[in-house]
């Protein structure tokens, strides 16, 4: 019984991640940058499991096509909270220690 479970958690997990040539969605999106909201709103530091979701958002981005969909979603997301702090998301990356070619802003123009 014990060996059923650990393999349903294992299809689960499976089916959870991205495949390649999958298009990244805005929840997927959402749900990495999730814990990154009280940084972005308050300041401070971002958690580790923010820093975690950036460089998942990074990974999953990887064509022209992911990237431009990740921008659009993250600025959706962004646009979301007014009191989302403009200076902080643009530290975003770097202080999690992540080089990202997709900015974390309201007003990014993501077709560039």
């Amino acid at each position: 019984m014990k060996g059923v479970i650990i393999v349903v958690v294992v299809l689960a997990m499976v089916q959870l991640m991205v495949e390649p040539g999958q298009a990244i969605t805005c929840g997927q999106v959402d749900a990495a940058l999730a814990p990154c909201v009280p940084y972005l709103t308050g300041g401070g530091n971002p958690a580790p499991k923010c820093c975690d979701g950036v460089k998942d958002i990074k990974g999953m981005a990887s064509s022209t096509v992911d990237k431009r969909a990740t921008c659009n979603c993250v600025k959706a997301a962004a646009n979301r909270y007014p009191s989302l702090k403009d200076d902080a998301a643009e530290a975003l990356p770097t202080k999690c220690g992540v080089q990202m070619d997709i900015p974390v802003s309201r007003t990014t123009n993501c077709d560039k």
